[in-house]
Order: structure tokens, then C-alpha cells, then sequence
């Protein structure tokens, strides 16, 4: 376990993005801040299951994409996941600050669900099923992406 990733998503993260405001200018990309906040959470909710959607990698390719994950490169700038639309969601929460409160009750819930309910795996679309340490790892190089696209790392 990446301890030090899981203390940034479990405890940096959300007083980061409490730094950013709603209307400042991605570097990059389609979605403005309030739309990544809402997108992260969306993915942390992927990762506990409360959102699902179907496998579209090849099970061959899979041990390439795995691959990726384990290593330190980063998503490339204006990587689009393929089970998304090409214009980004409108948003769905009444203000920024709710959409980040939303995001840091889903992170206290990717936590407890994975640190309560040992050895379980869920899948994502693209990387096939993952555990734990996987999922943070994952999250952590997404959120990563999406904080250097409005300039916060």
C-alpha cells in the first residue's frame, strides 16, 4: 500500500481544492473546476461501486493497462475516458463548495468501504477489476492529472 498516496486523497486533497476557485481557467480539457470536482467524485463512486459501468478493455490488454497503473507516468493531457461522453456533464450540485463536500464524503466512503471489507476488488472500465491498493493508486494519478489541468500541482 501507497501509504503516502492514500494520506493525500484521504486528508491533501480536499483542502487543495478548497484553494481553487470555481472559475478558474483549466490549462487544458473541456471541463471548468466545478465540473472536475463533480468528475472526481463521480470516480471515486465508480470505485465503491455506487456507479457502474461496463468493461470495454479487452481482457489481453488488460495486463498492459495494470502495467501502466504500477508505473509513475502520468495520463497524458486531454486523455478522455472512453465510457464518457466527448462534452463533459453538466453539473449536479447547487454550489462548488457542495460538489466538494460531496467529493470529500465519497473519499471517507472509498476508504471505510475498502479498510472494512478486506480483499475486495471492483471494476473499472478500463483497468478490469482492482483492489485496493490499485484503486488508490489509480485515484491518485487521476487526481493528479486533473490538479496539474488547473494548475494546483
Amino acid at each position: 500500500m501507497d501509504t503516502a498516496k492514500l494520506n493525500f486523497l484521504s486528508t491533501e486533497l480536499v483542502p487543495l481544492l478548497k484553494t481553487l476557485r470555481q472559475d478558474t481557467a483549466m490549462q487544458w480539457g473541456k471541463m471548468n473546476a466545478w465540473q472536475m470536482v463533480e468528475h472526481l467524485a463521480a470516480f471515486f463512486r465508480v470505485s465503491t461501486n455506487k456507479l457502474h459501468f461496463p468493461l470495454v478493455t479487452p481482457a489481453d490488454q488488460l495486463p498492459k493497462f495494470k502495467q501502466f497503473l504500477q508505473s509513475d507516468k502520468p495520463f497524458r493531457e486531454n486523455t478522455r475516458a472512453p465510457v464518457l461522453p466527448e462534452e463533459p456533464l453538466p453539473v449536479q450540485f447547487a454550489s462548488f463548495e457542495d460538489a466538494i463536500n460531496d467529493l470529500e464524503k465519497e473519499i471517507k466512503d472509498f476508504v471505510h468501504q475498502f479498510t472494512t471489507q478486506l480483499g475486495l476488488t471492483t471494476q473499472h472500465p478500463v483497468f478490469g477489476d482492482l483492489n485496493f491498493d490499485e484503486w488508490v493508486l489509480l485515484h491518485h494519478k487521476h487526481v493528479s492529472h486533473h490538479l496539474k489541468q488547473f494548475g494546483l500541482l
